[in-house]
């Protein structure tokens, strides 16, 4: 930053606020307990408490106001997965009596008149205090932590309090936004999925369809492919996920996972099926729709169905259904394969039912535009956390200033910030 904006406050954590340690669960206890409800890492998210498993702890009377929470107090672990470092939300004394663990803080406004515990919490939240965080964290391989020390010594931009509720009016309303997004996310979420299972499965049947569904085997319409990449040609390199199927390698993992020598790779060309032949339980099946031609794991089963018999698309979001995922991992645990793979003899045993082809293509059409149109709410929903960051960042540094609204105060009180 290249000065501070007028009227605001350049200090550090210590200065405006404690920072609470919690108590050790394993530390040696003197004297009469009382039992108390405490907080540990996992009921304290990043933006939300997860209440619902609260454990008790045995805590000495002496000691009941040292570590007991108050309402409005900031909750915050001391260490976690590196991209969530510093991670936490605000307490709302949602529990009476309760105490916090020693790997969670707890940080409390000194002056309510200089800081409000929201604006605090947004302060944490922003990119600035998570790169400190980075910045000071001790870190193990996937693991990072801090201590109260480097907590407290945390610099912060205070601006005056009535800009501090004019910011967090701003940010509730990019929150409120985020919320109603998510929300229809989450309605054509469930409208796909509702729709495959019925669908897929002839439950329902689509206007204008009555032919005969018929119990078939995949090897009756599909073929093991084992084309070898032994000239040791280059063509990209896909891996098999449980989720988004065949992915670009290179790209998902942003390294490269695979080997350097692929000359005992598999050709996979397009239009062709590969699923994790030791991971099909997890759901782990693609179809290669990416490119022409290209390799996957000689660990990976390929094959391709008769597009005469059966549609492609239909087959492949036919597989990707959780029924079809127990169906695998059921054959999975009963394979004779003691290490409990999938190979394309069983699979090919597999028995699915599928209608005519007509119906198959109509039924693809329904899914493909439920699919659009969640994929399209995903994107706006992504979109609008992106503003809201950015948005977090124009305002906690005092790039943009917003005009002071005469309710400010009162309305503020009024919502208890």
């Amino acid at each position: 930053m290249k000065s501070i904006p007028k009227g605001w406050i350049k200090t550090k954590l210590v200065d405006i606020a404690t920072v609470q340690t919690g108590l050790s669960k394993s530390a040696a206890r003197q004297g009469e307990f009382v039992s108390r409800p405490y907080l540990r890492v996992a009921n304290v998210q990043d933006g939300h408490l997860d209440l619902s498993e609260v454990k008790y702890i045995d805590v000495p009377v002496a000691q009941q106001e040292r570590f007991r929470l108050v309402s409005g107090d900031l909750l915050l672990t001391e260490g976690g997965d590196f991209d969530k470092l510093g991670r936490g939300c605000l307490w709302k004394g949602e529990i009476d009596d309760c105490v916090h663990q020693n790997h969670v803080f707890a940080v409390r406004v000194k002056e309510a008149s200089l800081l409000t515990p929201s604006f605090l919490a947004l302060l944490i939240q922003s990119d600035r205090s998570r790169a400190y965080f980075v910045s000071c964290a001790k870190q193990t391989t996937n693991l990072a932590s801090i201590n109260s020390s480097q907590l407290k010594q945390l610099p912060v931009l205070l601006p005056p309090v009535a800009e501090q509720y004019e910011i967090l009016r701003m940010i509730d309303e990019c929150r409120r936004g985020i919320d109603t997004a998510a929300a229809l996310l989450d309605a054509l979420e469930r409208r796909k999925q509702g729709l495959m299972q019925q669908l897929l499965t002839g439950r329902r049947r689509l206007k204008g369809f009555k032919g005969t569904w018929k119990s078939v085997r995949v090897g009756s319409f599909a073929v093991d492919v084992r084309s070898i990449n032994t000239a040791g040609h280059t063509l990209p390199v896909l891996s098999c996920t449980k989720y988004a199927g065949l992915v670009d390698s290179l790209k998902y993992f942003n390294k490269q996972v695979f080997s350097e020598n692929t000359t005992t790779y598999k050709s996979v060309k397009r239009g062709q099926f590969v699923y994790a032949t030791n991971h099909i339980e997890e759901g782990s099946i693609g179809y290669q729709d990416l490119c022409d031609a290209a390799l996957v794991s000689p660990m990976y089963t390929v094959f391709e169905p008769d597009a005469a018999v059966i549609n492609h698309q239909f087959l492949y979001m036919l597989l990707k259904t959780e029924a079809m995922r127990r169906v695998f991992e059921a054959t999975t645990h009963s394979s004779v394969d003691r290490r409990g793979s999938l190979r394309w003899p069983e699979f090919a045993k597999l028995k699915i039912n599928i209608p005519p082809m007509p119906e198959q293509e109509r039924i693809v059409e329904v899914l493909t535009a439920a699919s659009g149109a969640a994929d399209l709410a995903k994107q706006q929903l992504d979109e609008l956390k992106t503003q809201k960051r950015a948005l977090m960042q124009k305002l906690l540094s005092g790039e943009w200033r917003l005009p002071e609204s005469p309710m400010q105060g009162k309305s503020s009180s009024k919502k208890g910030l």
